[in-house]
């Protein structure tokens, strides 16, 4: 009896459509076609043939690649969208900042004593007897 291999994870398994493509790649290879073939005969009768032809694949790359290429299961469409929303819809970078509380509390008992010192300083001055009434003494 024959065993067929089935993947664990289904998540990656694409139904293909036809000649081992799948449905968004047939779309992308047509569009190529019907951009690149009528483009390829209005060049030729201007231009050589191969300068034609360099011109008809430089317009049909960017339908190959939206065709092909994937990162991380994801098309480009959908990366070139996650990024417009990262970039104009969200609101920035945010910053994580803690709050260190003994920073705090550091800064508050430096306070205090600063108050204290001030305090005292001019306390001193008022019932402290200056350096005139030293002197007669």
């Amino acid at each position: 009896m024959k065993q067929i291999q089935t993947p664990k994870d289904l998540n990656h398994v694409k139904t293909r459509m036809a000649l081992g493509l799948t449905k968004r790649q047939l779309i992308f290879f047509a569009a190529a076609g019907c951009v690149g073939f009528p483009l390829y005969l209005a060049l030729h009768k201007v231009l050589p043939v191969d300068l034609s032809a360099i011109v008809m694949m430089v317009a049909v790359f960017p339908f190959f690649f939206l065709a092909m290429y994937e990162k991380d299961g994801k098309p480009p469409e959908k990366i070139l969208y996650d990024i417009y929303c990262q970039r104009f819809r969200s609101k920035g970078i945010r910053r994580y900042r803690s709050e260190n509380i003994y920073e705090r509390m550091e800064e508050q008992e430096k306070i205090r004593k600063e108050i204290l010192y001030l305090e005292a300083k001019k306390n001193k001055g008022r019932t402290g007897k200056t350096g005139k009434e030293k002197a007669r003494k």
